[in-house]
């Protein structure tokens, strides 16, 4: 009897089980006084602040390269960059590299990290009074009533105001 089958059965179970817990992960940032929940799959790691090549005549969100192993990253204010007024950053504030797609690398610096979650402790908001804010997937309240938001880094760095950082 062989028990090449078996195995590639448990494999399987045991693959789809990881995707499943995999996908439900989110991280949770404070961005100013607003939460946000990234899908674990999007970030590539969470750095503290490097020092930051400032680029000249740029939007005012871009606040420069990041050298990060020998790949530059450019560095974002996410509030600004979600219309935020900004805030100032201090030894909680982290930024949260994107995972490279299509050669773009982008780091989006947040005011504090909020932990690991699974997105299943969250419940979906159904009646939203105002518009989403860009790149915000959905948004969710957590069992103490507060107001998170589902933030995807990749469609962030897939936007065309993302893409034109001179200033204009």
């Amino acid at each position: 009897m062989s028990t090449k089958k078996p195995q590639q059965t448990i494999n399987q179970k045991r693959a789809s089980t990881d995707n499943s817990q995999t996908s439900s992960a989110v991280l949770g940032v404070a961005v100013g006084e607003d939460r946000y929940l990234v899908p674990m799959t999007e970030v590539s790691e969470v750095i503290t602040i490097p020092k930051l090549a400032h680029v000249p005549l740029t939007q005012p969100w871009f606040l420069g390269l990041a050298n990060v192993r020998g790949n530059l990253y450019g560095i974002t204010d996410l509030g600004v960059y979600l219309g935020k007024d900004s805030s100032p950053f201090n030894q909680k504030s982290r930024i949260l590299l994107a995972s490279p797609t299509d050669k773009l690398y982008g780091g989006f610096i947040v005011n504090s990290m909020l932990g690991i979650r699974s997105l299943s402790e969250f419940t979906p908001v159904k009646a939203v009074r105002k518009k989403l804010p860009q790149g915000a997937i959905k948004p969710y309240k957590d069992a103490e009533g507060r107001l998170w938001q589902e933030l995807s880094l990749f469609a962030l760095i897939r936007e065309e105001k993302f893409l034109q950082i001179a200033r204009g």
